[in-house]
């Protein structure tokens, strides 16, 4: 049985850590209101999409590999950062409302928007040259 990398848990965490504060702070923005655009998630997903392909496109094919980098940025920070789960909840209490045009639409285009993201900011990294 492999031995746990403590470092790189403590890595996950830390990025965890700021990831989760930078969305709890976001969310102290805007109270939730299942008639309306939950605007505080569907913009930490999205960008936390843009950073996930980013980063992780960076730190495999950019940078030297690192053993702390991606599980600290990726699975951490951005971990943290984002809530699929909340924008779940979120489509529900939109549904139960009565709101399903707008509990669709927000659906819809939080997916598309985040593989927009991911895409793009792949593409962003892939696009610069190496010296």
């Amino acid at each position: 049985m492999a031995r746990p990398d403590y470092r790189e848990l403590a890595a996950i965490f830390a990025g965890g850590a700021l990831g989760s504060l930078a969305r709890a702070a976001l969310a102290t923005l805007a109270v939730p209101d299942p008639g309306r655009w939950p605007w505080p998630t569907f913009v930490v997903n999205i960008v936390g999409a843009f950073l996930v392909g980013y980063l992780t496109t960076r730190l495999l094919e950019r940078l030297p590999l690192s053993s702390y980098r991606r599980p600290l940025l990726g699975t951490g920070l951005c971990g943290g950062l984002t809530t699929f789960s909340t924008m779940q909840v979120e489509t529900v209490r939109m549904v139960e409302h009565g709101h399903w045009v707008l509990a669709l639409t927000y659906t819809v285009v939080s997916i598309a928007l985040g593989l927009v993201a991911v895409y793009l900011a792949t593409a962003l990294v892939r696009r610069v040259r190496i010296r």
